[in-house]
């Protein structure tokens, strides 16, 4: 956690001097690791909790992404990393199980920065994660993160949209399966287990430093809390979400997903959608 404050702080000093959306940006070089480690019950019991999953039985799907934020936030918070790390907004992910991982297994975490590409708000950066068991590739997962300003211009020399969703039924179509109140501290109290400590998550007066008039539930507490609710995971093959508008905290949300258990959604106030998401199981 030493290291994680210290990115972080790295992170708020550096993040005034960066200028996203620059022609001749350029991605971080280097793929920091970290070495197999198992995971640490009471902070996997604490994620559990807040998220919904159970608290027995293989990793919940989304926990390796949280056990590699360290080492994300560290490339990110570099001064080779071309975008300011505060306000970064998550704006999809996917994630690629390859096989159940148990929590007494030790981990090796590797992550990197894959692509920069336009986006119609800013600039978004790829961020690739993977996790190893004895040398295997046992889990992987890439996100897309914006950092939003005026001038769009191509980065890195490309020029392309983020990676197209799977076809999914319209979330507005979906049968409603569960609502939740979520609380107004629900960032901090996330922030707290996961690490994900972003200002436009913390409180109302850092969240409007960002353009937000409130502050906002972590994407990854959404998309976890919805595959919480989806149950067993054995039999998922890929993820993915798209992190439609934020959800404002306080809030009371809608969890709606097809029978099937291929399509999910979370919908807000009037029937807004906050989060779309598509499963590909095993046949």
């Amino acid at each position: 956690m030493t290291s994680l404050s210290a990115s972080l702080v790295r992170g708020a000093l550096s993040s005034p001097f960066k200028r996203a959306g620059r022609p001749d940006a350029a991605l971080p070089p280097g793929r920091p690791t970290r070495a197999a480690a198992p995971v640490a019950p009471g902070p996997l019991a604490a994620y559990g909790r807040i998220c919904g999953f159970t608290e027995t039985g293989p990793l919940p799907l989304t926990y390796p992404h949280v056990q590699a934020f360290p080492l994300t936030m560290r490339l990110m918070t570099g001064r080779a990393f071309p975008l300011p790390v505060l306000g970064l907004v998550h704006t999809w992910i996917e994630i690629t199980p390859h096989r159940a991982v148990q929590p007494a297994e030790p981990l090796e975490l590797t992550v990197y920065a894959e692509e920069l590409t336009a986006h119609r708000r800013g600039t978004e950066v790829t961020m690739a994660t993977e996790a190893r068991v004895a040398g295997e590739l046992a889990w992987e997962s890439r996100s897309g993160y914006l950092s939003r300003h005026r001038q769009a211009a191509p980065a890195g020399g490309r020029a392309t949209a983020s990676p197209a969703p799977a076809p999914v039924p319209a979330a507005e179509e979906l049968p409603a399966r569960a609502e939740w109140r979520l609380p107004g501290d629900l960032g901090r109290r996330y922030g707290a287990v996961s690490g994900d400590r972003n200002p436009i998550h913390l409180h109302p007066l850092t969240a409007r430093l960002f353009g937000f008039p409130r502050a906002i539930a972590h994407g990854m507490w959404t998309v976890a809390r919805c595959l919480a609710e989806a149950g067993d995971a054995a039999d998922i093959r890929s993820v993915r979400a798209e992190f439609k508008a934020p959800v404002l905290l306080p809030a009371t949300v809608t969890y709606a997903a097809d029978a099937a258990g291929s399509a999910f959604a979370l919908r807000g106030a009037e029937g807004r959608v906050h989060l779309t998401g598509a499963v590909t199981r095993s046949a």
